[in-house]
């Protein structure tokens, strides 16, 4: 059976969003049908402004809908203290821990010779110079266990060296090769709380 091509049409839309394959789509698409047209409005809405008001905080590259995330606007974090990570779902997933109070700073991705991204795509220079102009104690560095971020990792260490700052990594418990936005929160909270310096 065929159905209307509007129909069809936002079926095709939804089997665009990872994990979702065409039944998941199909019900998705007859829940919007089902429910009140302010609802899908709504809905509507909150994707456009997604799209047009959501950026990268100026400070640590974070998600924000403001200038500067709120993370960074905390005073009651520890401003000594940064945390390295590749992607705004790791700091996500780290701050669900609730074990890391410092500030983070987000590479927005991991040194990738194969897919042409150097440390200059992942503004490390500035990371340096933060840790040197606000007098940073600890840069924490959680990037993946992988092959990138282990480059990554050791690029940032390298660079790190020279101001005197501590430098530790992440600790036990997340297997090489995995991705730190898909660690359990136990495992999360054990790598935080083991990390060892480099």
């Amino acid at each position: 059976m065929s159905y209307p091509k509007l129909l069809e049409n936002l079926i095709e839309q939804f089997i665009k969003f990872p994990g979702v394959g065409r039944r998941s789509a199909e019900r998705m698409a007859f829940w919007i049908l089902n429910n009140p047209m302010q609802e899908a409005k709504e809905m509507a809405e909150s994707i456009v402004q997604l799209k047009e008001r959501l950026r990268f905080c100026e400070i640590c590259n974070n998600f924000a809908d403001q200038e500067i995330c709120h993370i960074c606007r905390n005073p009651a974090r520890d401003a000594k203290m940064i945390c390295v990570v590749e992607d705004p779902k790791d700091l996500i997933a780290i701050e669900r821990t609730g074990t890391f109070n410092g500030h983070y700073y987000v590479l927005l991705g991991a040194i990738s010779p194969t897919e042409g991204r150097g440390p200059e795509d992942l503004k490390i220079a500035a990371l340096v110079n933060r840790v040197k102009a606000e007098n940073i104690k600890e840069v924490v560095i959680a990037t993946d266990p992988d092959t990138e971020g282990e480059m990554t990792a050791l690029y940032i260490t390298k660079e790190l060296k020279p101001t005197g700052v501590k430098i530790t990594r992440i600790g036990l418990g997340i297997p090489v090769g995995s991705a730190v936005e898909y660690a359990d929160l136990s495992t999360l909270t054990m790598s935080i709380t083991s990390r060892r310096e480099i």
